[in-house]
């Protein structure tokens, strides 16, 4: 039976279109698509469990995946088959789950699953800007209880003009590469890296972002009612009591708005906060405890936040005490670790960052190897979120989502600072030693201050900051929050992370929890994230001001040259062998890299003693020595023979050349060592290849001044025996018979 197919076209205005289509492949899933623009196909299903599980949250999974064989290449690995999610991959994930998971009712608790698969790749389509118009375009195929469609497009600027999802090589010269996650009616995430662009600029670009979703989800909406809208389908509620909910907050709110109002630390009010709670779970028997469940709890809870929240937007007071635009104190160090090639430490009020700096070659950069994108970095930073950070004791399962999610916020943070010819590959590693609120943005300051300290020629220092929002629909009261809190970020309805120069913004990521948040109140929280970022920033380069000017003495410095593509084997040897031994005597790395364009070999030394440096770039000048014709060189006798001497070059030890005894002076020679002797120092003149002999020829009479009346002699060859007139030769014997008897004899056969 022939399927049949409904299929939406988007057009993105510039001649390039995306299509939904339906109806051909998954059927079996409750909702799949196949969206499309160029050759870029992406598949996406999504199935939720008809009964509700157990916990009392939305297990969601987004699950996005790059086949290679969507790009006609194989997996690398010794089995040939795709295994765990590449960063990237995560990444896409995350960008997907935050937009979708706030629309889900908060009592849906039923397994669900969102598949996403790259089944075809275009090398001019980034697939990860689809992925968000993928999962929504699904859901609203299938039954779920699910608020309104949604989308997510990537922003790129280049040359001043805006571009909805740019390719790759477009990106290169944009100077914003954002994605942006909304609805119909509000902007719901924002992620992405700037060019120091101002607070002005990126509001622009998201408004115009938001007018292309508003395109996508019309898009969706049409497929679904020419699919057949289904109904949502029913699932069994939590269970509410109204009555036990006014009873606990009778007796809850105005306890915990006394204990957020007396601005205490973070372990101090959790116990009293607690207190509150274990007060309050007491006055009920054992059988109503039992009878309510998680009740008590739920509502205890829904009393602290709702105290909290109005403590800030009635009085302007925060947990710790502190008002809205208040940053907590900061205290910064460099150069704590000993042994590292730079560290740093950054602490501001409960949240401590240390990161240090590793400096390596190319051969140290990392690779990135997925089906849509192929290269390395040269700089990258990684996050390590550790239990104890939050006092808590857990088993460590690898590196989680969120701390790849952090690290590569930080990272596109500091980035474009690092300047292009930075020989080195540099690797941020940032430790959370505390945490209680904004971890990231403590990464991106600990970053900046141990990349200085190593002595990386940062263009500008960076720093970053969380902001918050507390908001309330009815009275049309909010309060942005410079420099959230842990509980801020989980009560409030905005978590803002902006990192910048003193010049402009460099990266961002923004999650909003409310519906219908003006575009006034995301200027005005931009502006004050910038007074609370420069502020940071004196913090930070009151530590250090600017990088340091050389790397420590235990760390390796780097020096890169280029060599002509005919020496990259005589550097490397027979099997490696000369550039084994130069490295071990000289205790350097070196590492030869072939220019794809010019085809010249890049050679970068890295070594921690200067000495060892300059004797391999001694050694490549040796190899790569070419004497010019007509030139004057510096040469050394390093060998007497009998009808000359062997000379060294001494700019370039190790090539050495005969000086023929004829070229050693005007007047005759009959000894070499009457004109020379080892280890005499003088210039020659270098007349490239002699065609008679087919060797160097070097000369030191042709700077000498020849002698007056001097006249050019037969040059002397003492294998030759010379023939007179008669043919006689020197020794007086008539040859001529001879030869001739010689010639006529018998050949035999």
């Amino acid at each position: 039976m022939i399927p049949q197919v409904f299929r939406e076209v988007i057009d993105l205005g510039d001649g390039r279109t995306i299509s939904i289509e339906t109806g051909k492949l998954a059927k079996q899933a409750h909702g799949s698509v196949v969206v499309q623009s160029g050759k870029c196909m992406l598949l996406c299903t999504v199935v939720s469990n008809y009964k509700q599980s157990d916990v009392d949250f939305l297990p969601l999974t987004v699950d996005y995946r790059e086949k290679f064989a969507a790009a006609g290449r194989y997996p690398g690995g010794f089995f040939k088959r795709e295994a765990r999610p590449s960063d990237g991959e995560v990444l896409t994930m995350r960008l997907v789950d935050r937009v979708l998971r706030p629309l889900f009712p908060k009592d849906y608790h039923s397994e669900t699953q969102v598949m996403i698969q790259l089944m075809s790749h275009d090398e001019d389509v980034m697939p990860d800007a689809m992925a968000g118009l993928a999962a929504s375009a699904a859901i609203q195929l299938s039954d779920f209880p699910f608020e309104c469609a949604i989308s997510e497009v990537r922003v790129g600027r280049v040359d001043g003009n805006l571009i909805i999802n740019p390719s790759r090589a477009q990106l290169e010269t944009s100077d914003i590469d954002m994605v942006i996650g909304a609805s119909m009616d509000s902007v719901m995430m924002v992620e992405g890296e700037m060019s120091e662009i101002s607070e002005e600029e990126m509001v622009e670009a998201i408004q115009f972002a938001h007018e292309a979703i508003k395109v996508q989800c019309e898009a969706q909406i049409r497929l679904a009612e020419a699919f057949g809208k289904k109904e949502v389908r029913e699932y069994e509620p939590e269970r509410a009591d109204e009555d036990l909910a006014k009873k606990i907050y009778d007796m809850a709110y105005d306890k915990v708005y006394a204990v957020a109002k007396a601005g205490s630390a973070k372990h101090e009010r959790s116990a009293s906060f607690m207190a509150i709670k274990e007060e309050i779970t007491e006055t009920f028997s054992e059988e109503e405890q039992e009878e309510y469940g998680g009740l008590i709890s739920k509502y205890y809870h829904k009393a602290e936040k709702e105290a909290v929240r109005n403590l800030t937007l009635d009085e302007g007071l925060r947990l710790d005490g502190r008002k809205t635009t208040e940053i907590r104190p900061i205290w910064c160090e460099v150069d704590y670790l000993p042994s590292t090639h730079g560290s740093s430490i950054f602490t501001r009020g409960e949240t401590q960052a240390l990161a240090t700096v590793t400096l390596g070659t190319s051969r140290e950069a990392n690779q990135i190897d997925m089906p849509s994108y192929e290269g390395e970095e040269t700089f990258y930073l990684h996050y390590n979120f550790p239990p104890f950070c939050t006092g808590e004791a857990r088993p460590i399962r690898g590196t989680s989502r969120r701390e790849v999610g952090h690290g590569n916020l930080a990272q596109r943070a500091l980035k474009r600072m690092v300047p292009d010819d930075c020989p080195y590959t540099v690797r941020v590693v940032s430790e959370v030693l505390e945490s209680n609120g904004s971890s990231s943005m403590a990464t991106v300051c600990s970053g900046t201050m141990a990349m200085m300290d190593a002595g990386v020629q940062l263009k500008k220092p960076v720093s970053g900051i969380a902001m918050g929002l507390i908001s309330d629909a009815e009275s049309g009261k909010y309060a942005v929050l410079s420099d959230i809190l842990g509980d801020e970020d989980h009560l409030g309805d905005m978590d803002f992370k902006v990192c910048g120069t003193e010049e402009g913004i460099t990266a961002c990521q923004m999650d909003i929890k409310v519906k219908g948040l003006s575009y006034e109140i995301l200027t005005n929280a931009l502006m004050q994230a910038k007074e609370g970022r420069l502020h940071i920033l004196d913090k930070l380069t009151d530590t250090i001001a600017a990088p340091n000017e050389d790397v420590k003495p235990h760390a390796p410095k780097m020096v890169t040259t280029t060599i002509a593509n005919e020496f990259i084997g005589a550097l490397i040897g027979p099997g490696g062998k000369v550039i084994q031994e130069l490295q071990k005597e000289t205790k350097t790395t070196i590492v030869i890299n072939e220019d794809p364009v010019t085809e010249e070999g890049i050679v970068e030394i890295l070594g921690t003693d200067q000495g060892g440096i300059d004797a391999v770039l001694a050694k490549i000048d040796s190899i790569t020595f070419k004497p010019v014709v007509g030139s004057v060189y510096e040469v050394k006798v390093i060998k007497i023979l009998e009808f000359g001497a062997v000379v060294e070059y001494v700019e370039a030890p190790g090539n050495e050349t005969l000086l023929h005894v004829s070229e050693l002076a005007w007047e005759r020679t009959e000894n070499v060592t009457d004109v020379v002797n080892m280890g005499d120092v003088m210039d020659v003149k270098y007349f490239g290849i002699d065609p008679k002999t087919r060797k160097e020829k070097v000369s030191r009479k042709a700077l000498l001044p020849k002698p007056e009346g001097y006249v050019e002699r037969p040059p002397r060859d003492r294998n030759h025996r010379g023939r007179d007139n008669r043919g006689r030769d020197n020794r007086g014997r008539d040859n001529r018979n001879r030869d001739r008897n010689r010639d006529d004899r018998p050949k035999r056969d």
